[in-house]
């Protein structure tokens, strides 16, 4: 399934300025995935950022981010405000080539801080004469009086409006089984309006959505993968075919 392939892709590629980076031996640039980035393509609809903990996602999803002109916590392109300085200086060595066509809206959002994009909004609301409530745009309830899965479902469901573009970091993480196959169905629907994402994420369950890019971090690099031949797929694939085999091998280790 290809859609909107025709259309220009708001992110074409990104490319690290190698001869500018400091030093390969301090982090980030220690990496085995940014030691070794030259170029990546982006995929006009859906890439996946996959791999192991350790291995970059969201130091590089972070410096496309920053490097776009969204915060370093996430929101929209608007927010500005910041409770811990700590993303990495990644985003000054990468250079990222746009299409000819700049989105209408965008969204910037980790999983990891996520819960102060929320107590921003709420601190907005609270200011007098700031204008219409910025809550109303989430689905009008605020995000903190709801659970971290329904406050983060609120927002792909009232706070993404298509013509976009959508940088998520591990979104899963606050989503059930039964959630992750309705985030793809909206997924659909805002490829479909014009929409591109870029998501870091370890759910086989997202990463199935077809026809998107999956590029693997690993000690070898960057590897653009199909579904079937990532680990994440392959262990999850393992363990329900015969589950008790392998918990039988993990237990006697």
């Amino acid at each position: 399934m290809e859609v909107n392939m025709n259309r220009s892709h708001y992110i074409r590629r990104l490319s690290l300025k190698r001869e500018d980076v400091p030093s390969f031996e301090r982090y980030p640039f220690h990496l085995p995935s940014i030691k070794k980035l030259t170029e990546l393509e982006f995929h006009p609809n859906v890439t996946f950022i996959i791999g192991e903990n350790g291995m970059g996602k969201s130091t590089l999803l972070e410096a496309i981010a920053l490097s776009i002109g969204f915060n370093a916590e996430g929101g929209t392109l608007n927010f500005n405000f910041s409770t811990f300085d700590s993303h990495s200086e990644l985003e000054r060595f990468v250079r990222i080539a746009k299409g000819t066509v700049r989105p209408k809206d965008g969204f910037f959002l980790r999983a990891e801080s996520f819960y102060n994009v929320a107590s921003t909004i709420q601190k907005l609301d609270e200011e007098p004469g700031y204008g219409a409530p910025v809550i109303d745009s989430y689905g009008g309830v605020s995000l903190h009086e709801q659970s971290h899965g329904e406050a983060f479902f609120s927002t792909f469901n009232h706070r993404f409006r298509g013509d976009g573009i959508y940088i998520l970091d591990e979104p899963e993480a606050a989503l059930s089984p039964l959630r992750q196959l309705s985030m793809l169905t909206r997924i659909q629907e805002l490829v479909t309006n014009r929409s591109q994402f870029i998501i870091a994420t370890h759910s086989p369950i997202i990463m199935a959505y077809p026809s998107a890019k999956i590029i693997e971090l690993s000690e070898d690099g960057l590897q653009e993968k199909k579904l079937e031949e990532t680990n994440h797929f392959q262990i999850m694939k393992q363990f329900f075919d015969d589950k008790d085999r392998l918990l039988h091998h993990l237990f006697q280790e």
